[in-house]
């Protein structure tokens, strides 16, 4: 069982380690930056 727990783990760890590259290497420099900074600006946009 837990050999299970962890292969699932490690899947679902591949996956998004994937979604992550494939959205940096689609999208273009700009789009990254701009939607990395959604956090720190994020005060702003409440007032």
């Amino acid at each position: 069982m837990t050999y299970f727990i962890f292969a699932g783990d490690m899947f679902v760890m591949a996956f998004m380690i994937g979604v992550v590259l494939w959205v940096s290497l689609s999208s273009s420099k700009d789009a990254i930056e701009q939607s990395g900074r959604i956090p720190l600006e994020d005060e702003d946009s409440n007032g």
